[in-house]
């Protein structure tokens, strides 16, 4: 759509500078899709015009699933089980199942890709409540591919540029200071506490995450569901963000039916976050999430695309890159198993055997058919009105 529209009809960017900037977004963390749309704005008008880009492009898919969080608040997670909603949980874990498949034939193509994908699997797998699991591995995964030069060999040296680093520098500055109010807001439990450490993950998670929605969804259940289960934190329950299981996975399938980037499910985890806060709150964590999670897309793009052509001969990057992408599908795969083992598909009842059959149907409708996913989302919330 991106290439008819802006390429073929409008020209206001040539195929070649379109792949370029598809390339290039792959490299930074956040919504690629965002990215390179934000781009496009940027050649054509400067900041203004790609800040206006941005808000267009995540407006409709963050205001629906913005409104989706007052929906669900009102069903409550109890009766989501049992709702139209109750066949959505197992179809995003299908989603994601798919997404580790489909990521696994691009990402991992050799023996040492092969042991960092299934370390990461196993030991994101083990200690999935563990704050430290995620960044740790994807650093190790990049050191490791860096070990040899056969793969990627390094073709010229590069020339040293001088560098503009102001947004760059805007984009730490907000990242700590994000951290250090979120964190003197938990110790003093400061009035609306959550709607900091809300931002503060948010941001978090935008300007960490390689891969798309499919590695996003996984953080935010580590951040959200497994976190505040882990032992040091059932006292606090009503002190910590928290977001029921079920919530969660409700956003995700649904988030495939809408128009629009995947990131957008921060619009509704932001709602659900801050859901018992009053509506206004409610509301305010809908724009909290929605920001926090686009920021950092925005000021990485504004940052690193002047200085893109320079960045890119470095081969230590690309050869990090197929070490955090073999981490990345390690994680989804470590995600898709960490919900597995908590919803019902091997029992011998009909709650299971609808359970796996929506789990595979997806993942054979996704790898055999060319039926879009909203369809299949369509699908499920009609199983979930007959059943």
């Amino acid at each position: 759509m991106v290439m008819k529209t802006f390429v073929d009809k409008r020209r206001d960017v040539t195929k070649e500078e379109l792949m370029d900037y598809v390339s290039f977004c792959q490299m930074l963390p956040g919504a690629s899709s965002t990215q390179v749309l934000t781009l496009i704005g940027y050649k054509r008008g400067g900041v203004p015009l790609a800040i206006l880009t941005l808000v267009i492009w995540i407006l409709p898919a963050c205001t629906l699933m913005g409104g989706l969080s007052f929906l669900v608040g009102e069903i409550g997670s109890a009766n989501l089980t049992t709702s139209v909603f109750q066949f959505i949980q197992p179809m995003a874990i299908g989603f994601l199942a798919y997404a580790g498949v489909k990521a696994f034939k691009i990402a991992v193509k050799n023996p040492i890709t092969q042991v960092i994908m299934l370390v990461t699997m196993i030991v994101t797998f083990l200690f999935f409540k563990t704050p430290w699991v995620f960044p740790l591995m994807i650093v190790l995964g990049g050191i490791a591919t860096n070990f040899s030069n056969k793969r990627i060999p390094e073709k010229e040296k590069v020339k040293p540029k001088q560098i503009r680093w102001r947004n760059i520098w805007v984009f730490v500055s907000v990242f700590i200071i994000a951290g250090l109010l979120s964190e003197t807001a938990r110790k003093q439990e400061w009035p609306h506490r959550k709607a900091y450490n809300l931002f503060e993950n948010s941001y978090r998670f935008g300007s960490f995450v390689f891969g798309g929605g499919d590695v996003l969804i996984p953080l935010m259940l580590d951040q959200y569901v497994a976190r505040p289960s882990a032992p040091k934190f059932i006292d606090l329950k009503q002190n910590i963000i928290r977001i029921d299981r079920s919530e969660l996975l409700t956003g995700a399938g649904i988030v495939r039916a809408i128009p629009g980037p995947v990131f957008s499910i921060a619009s509704y985890t932001g709602g659900i976050a801050l859901k018992r806060e009053g509506k206004f709150i409610q509301l305010l964590g809908c724009i909290i999430g929605s920001v926090g999670i686009f920021l950092p897309s925005l000021l990485l793009i504004l940052f690193f695309f002047p200085v893109w052509q320079y960045f890119k001969k470095f081969v230590v990057v690309y050869r990090a890159l197929e070490g955090i992408n073999a981490v990345v599908v390690g994680l989804m795969w470590a995600a898709t198993l960490y919900l597995l083992k908590d919803i019902s598909i091997l029992h011998l009842n009909m709650v299971s055997l609808f359970n796996a059959t929506v789990i595979s149907g997806t993942i054979i409708l996704l790898r055999f058919t060319k039926i879009p996913a909203p369809v299949i989302v369509l699908i499920c919330l009609l199983l979930g009105l007959l059943f």
